[in-house]
């Protein structure tokens, strides 16, 4: 694959995992966010936790010239809260097809995280 290809898959997925991410730091005290918070069990702080958390991991992806080890724990970071999110639909609302929508960013996160190394293979 020519480097220019890899470099553009690694910022459309970058970016759309961006857009998904970052405007969520807006939303963390919306009604909805706040049952659906209620509606799994977790309890408030941790849903604002999760926010801005997942906000500086954001950023952390789009930002170029970061340490590499820096990007690494960040993809492993975003990783667990889309994989945990995951279980914890799963776990509360079963087998529906909303369950696995955390299944959508993790994979533009795993194609980011791939072609990332592509990028830049030294990392």
């Amino acid at each position: 694959m020519k480097p220019k290809s890899i470099k553009i898959i690694y910022w459309v997925t970058t970016g759309l995992l961006a857009l998904f991410i970052l405007p969520g730091i807006f939303f963390l005290n919306s009604p909805m966010a706040q049952e659906g918070t209620k509606h799994l069990g977790f309890p408030h702080w941790f849903s604002m936790e999760v926010g801005i958390g997942s906000f500086i991991g954001g950023l952390i992806l789009i930002i170029p010239g970061l340490p590499s080890r820096l990007k690494e724990w960040n993809y492993v970071a975003l990783g667990i809260i889309y994989l945990s999110a995951l279980i914890a639909h799963l776990s509360v609302d079963g087998m529906i097809g909303e369950s696995f929508v955390p299944l959508v960013p993790f994979a533009l996160l795993l194609i980011s995280y791939i072609y990332y190394h592509k990028l830049y293979p030294s990392s």
